[in-house]
């Protein structure tokens, strides 16, 4: 009980640059304070603050949400917590979108201010002996330097701002939203919708990942990988047309060998011909050493054809 209150003592002392920056100079399109008042409140029992937390962002989300259940999906009693990649993998399991946040503080406080509460880690202790905890971040007001969060057994633990971005930041300014399918926070950036878009192809159905890849190059129409994704998830769910023009405008505005590839094997399929052998010269174009034979290889088929 000492040493942890003692290494928590430690752990609020320091800087804090972002906390500082932002009583200072508040943003002026960002409003002052902002509270998720019915933001659901589960209890964390003996080492499961994981999955109380998890259950808080999904129950947020309109996700049915039980600690206990979650708690077998995602609880390691090897380590007597749950480590951030249960954490996101759960959400998935639930048919949600976990996606990571911006390192920024102010990313944070703008997704509160948008209506999501943002599960986040905390080291309470120090590097050396760290006190890892999950949290969800509900509310926060500036002018007072404070933050609101669902912690624990606390329903509503009102912190220090300044120890907030303190020990988040020990945890390398880890957190995620979660949210239904096709939504996204408002302030994640492209890397990490990429990721969290892959991430939950991997275990949806081809429609459900259709849906997801289209609603991300809503916000990122030009995005290689997104459009990649939604040409492999079209020709999962037996669209062969539709993937093959997803590869075929992700071919023609990056010049990319891959998507070239991956159209001329797709018409190969269709039985178109003539376009397949453009498409294979193409990719062979613009292969380098790491695509060359996998363009080779292609344009072989296409030729035979």
């Amino acid at each position: 009980m000492w040493t942890a209150l003692f290494l928590w003592v430690l752990a609020a002392t320091g800087c804090a640059v972002q906390t500082q920056a932002l009583r200072e100079h508040p943003p002026a399109d960002l409003p002052h304070k902002a509270e998720l008042e019915s933001t659901p409140f589960f209890a964390q029992t003996a080492y499961q603050c994981g999955p109380a937390a998890l259950a808080t962002g999904l129950a947020a989300a309109g996700f049915t949400a039980d600690p206990a259940v979650l708690g077998e999906q995602v609880f390691l009693p090897a380590r007597t917590g749950t480590l951030q990649v249960e954490m996101i993998a759960g959400a998935r399991r639930q048919g949600a979108i976990a996606t990571r946040m911006p390192v920024q503080l102010e990313a944070l406080l703008r997704e509160v201010q948008a209506g999501r509460p943002v599960v986040v880690l905390q080291n309470l202790g120090l590097s050396w002996a760290p006190l890892w905890h999950y949290a969800v971040l509900v509310g926060y007001d500036i002018d007072e330097g404070e933050v609101i969060l669902r912690s624990g057994k606390t329903r509503r633990q009102v912190m220090a701002m300044r120890t907030f971005e303190h020990t988040w930041k020990r945890s390398g300014h880890w957190g995620f939203v979660v949210s239904p399918p096709g939504q996204w926070p408002s302030q994640a950036d492209e890397k990490a919708v990429i990721e969290a878009s892959v991430g939950f192809e991997r275990s949806a159905t081809p429609q459900q990942a259709v849906a997801v890849f289209r609603s991300a190059l809503a916000r990122w129409p030009e995005s290689l990988s997104l459009q990649m994704g939604l040409g492999n998830s079209l020709y999962a769910a037996g669209d062969k047309r539709g993937a093959a023009d997803a590869f075929r405008f992700a071919a023609r505005l990056h010049g990319s060998a891959p998507a070239w590839i991956n159209l001329a094997s797709v018409l190969i399929e269709l039985g178109d011909s003539s376009d397949a052998l453009a498409a294979a010269k193409e990719a062979v174009a613009a292969s380098d050493d790491d695509w060359r034979g996998k363009a080779a290889e292609v344009l072989r088929a296409a030729e035979e054809k």
